[in-house]
């Protein structure tokens, strides 16, 4: 029990961090979060955690929904997020955690080498960008940086790109955790940190925001992206050992 609580406080403060760090350098904390927990948790154990934390940020969105973008992109990202979803139970933790080293490391290299990467806007591209944000959402916990690249073709007001992509990724949230859920995937031992996930995202968030404008983003963003880099190779390597 004291090892429980050990590990979930430690999370928790890890959790903090990289609220604080995924807000200033401008993608989603479970970018972050996720590799770090896998130090502390099995996969499935952490997936549920960081999707659960995840989330808890979705805000409440009433104004400047994109109805037609959002299912353009929403429904296959829904399909597809089930299917990622279902083969986790599947999969051994080993390949889970290659394929997520894979990921981050193509994802970490793309984002420094190309910052602005974006696609063109048209009906297949939100039909692929939503497929493929929702697969690997499903699959291994992370899809803020695909969806935000897609979604940012559209060239949406800010307020309607917040709102379009919340509304997403509820809709995929809403998905995956009922089937990581039911098929076992978090202990009961774990059940009571979820609420105190909802605290330690609103207020790393707020922190972020609080400093993002006090040090160089750009920099930040690369220093993160480096380390998401090196974090994922040591995953690579420990998977094929």
């Amino acid at each position: 029990m004291v090892k429980i609580l050990y590990l979930i406080t430690l999370f928790l403060i890890i959790a903090f961090i990289a609220e604080i760090v995924g807000t200033i350098a401008g993608f989603g904390s479970s970018t972050i979060l996720l590799p770090l927990s896998l130090f502390l948790f099995d996969f499935k154990t952490a997936l549920v955690l960081v999707v659960f934390g995840n989330s808890c940020r979705i805000t409440f969105f009433k104004h400047g929904l994109d109805k037609r973008l959002i299912i353009l992109f929403g429904v296959p990202s829904v399909i597809l997020t089930f299917l990622g979803a279902y083969l986790v139970v599947y999969i051994p933790q080993k390949i889970s955690i290659l394929i997520l080293g894979i990921f981050l490391l193509i994802f970490s290299i793309l984002s420094l080498k190309y910052p602005d990467l974006k696609f063109r806007a048209t009906n297949n591209t939100a039909v692929l960008g939503g497929g493929i944000s929702g697969f690997f959402a499903g699959l291994i916990g992370t899809r803020g940086a695909i969806r935000g690249s897609f979604l940012t073709a559209f060239n949406m007001k800010k307020t309607k790109y917040i709102a379009s992509a919340a509304a997403v990724a509820l809709a995929v949230d809403l998905t995956r955790i009922p089937v990581y859920i039911l098929n076992g995937f978090l202990e009961i031992q774990f059940y009571f940190i979820l609420p105190l996930l909802l605290l330690v995202s609103i207020s790393g968030s707020y922190t972020g925001k609080r400093i993002v404008n006090k040090i160089s983003q750009e920099k930040f963003r690369t220093v993160v992206l480096i380390a998401i880099a090196l974090v994922s190779l040591n995953f690579i390597i420990r998977s094929l050992l």
